[in-house]
């Protein structure tokens, strides 16, 4: 009965480290999806008011040199 009881407490401490070490994991992975996240919303705040200024409107634009 002791020896069960030991190899239970046993398997215990070794799930508690195996769970904090897969917590630590997941925050980690979280903490870089929010950074990727805010990074891809930045790129695309850039990509959107580049192409408002360098794609000129329809009327904006001189007639190719073949006109």
């Amino acid at each position: 009965m002791e020896t069960r009881l030991n190899d239970l407490e046993a398997r215990v401490a070794f799930q508690d480290d195996l769970l904090e070490s897969l917590n630590n994991i997941v925050a980690r992975q979280q903490q870089q999806i929010d950074l990727l996240q805010r990074e891809s919303r930045l790129l695309y705040e850039q990509m959107k008011s580049l192409s408002a200024s360098v794609i000129p409107a329809d009327g904006e634009e001189p007639p190719p040199p073949h006109y």
